[in-house]
């Protein structure tokens, strides 16, 4: 199956959502190339970049999953190739 490269940029407001989505990660764990976690203190918010190469399905369904829990938001972007 084809898969392509992408990147998921979520941004948590609600720590509540922070274990869940490490379950999803986990998960998904064998598509994710890279992770990179900053908290942000002054704003009070974290931001995960998720590196993903995966058929776009499964991108699209850890990004939904994720964007739905309470207090996170996701963009996705992905590559031309």
């Amino acid at each position: 199956m084809e898969t392509k490269i992408a990147v998921i940029s979520i941004i948590v407001e609600d720590l509540v959502s922070v274990p869940k989505i490490n379950e999803l990660l986990s998960k998904y764990g064998e598509y994710i190339v890279g992770r990179m976690g900053i908290p942000y203190h002054k704003k009070k918010i974290n931001i995960i970049s998720i590196v993903i190469d995966a058929p776009e399905d499964i991108i699209n369904s850890l990004s939904g999953q994720i964007g739905d829990l309470k207090g996170v938001n996701t963009k996705t972007a992905y590559s031309n190739s």
